[in-house]
């Protein structure tokens, strides 16, 4: 007889991110695409769910914005089903890991968080990066291509390393 080891296993919830900048059309789904990207090629599915927002609803239901499209495409990312979505504090509940992007978002994500461990959930993308820590991914909004292309750069490197970060967890079942 099966000791249940192996249904345990498979039926603990998987880790929950949700990576959340200004208005969900330029970060955040950037970090949505690059981090889905490593859940698939590390064989994650099913453990680790990703999802997107923003603090504001200025862009609910729109896509993303073109110029986060061009350079995701540029580095073989896909976010074209993606629409914008403002983040709703009950995800609190929820959600393990909630990113931002600055310490704007840190503190209006903070200020929404009905608990300490809701409060503790909240981290700043950069934070987990030893290149990057304390230092805010700007908003490519009003600039150009090159801004966006130095974001998704910083993107990249700071999903790689809070991928690294959550390996052993994830190796081991643990949560």
């Amino acid at each position: 007889m099966d000791s249940g080891e192996g249904d345990e296993q498979t039926a603990r919830p998987p880790f929950r991110i949700c990576f959340v900048c200004t208005g969900n059309i330029c970060r955040s789904p950037m970090a949505e695409a690059v981090m889905k990207r490593i859940i698939r090629d590390r064989g994650w599915e099913g453990q680790v769910v990703v999802e997107s927002a923003g603090t504001g609803e200025w862009h609910v239901g729109e896509p993303a914005d073109p110029r986060t499209l061009e350079a995701l495409a540029r580095r073989g990312y896909d976010a074209d089903e993606h629409r914008a979505r403002q983040f709703d504090p009950v995800w609190f509940q929820t959600h393990d890991l909630v990113v931002g992007f600055d310490r704007g978002h840190e503190r209006i994500l903070r200020s929404w968080a009905p608990s300490d461990d809701a409060r503790a959930s909240v981290q700043i993308i950069t934070d987990v990066d030893p290149e990057g820590a304390g230092i805010d991914v700007p908003d490519p909004y009003y600039s150009d291509a090159e801004l966006f292309d130095h974001v998704l750069a910083v993107i990249e490197r700071a999903c790689r390393a809070l991928a690294t970060q959550l390996e052993p967890a994830l190796r081991q079942g643990a949560r």
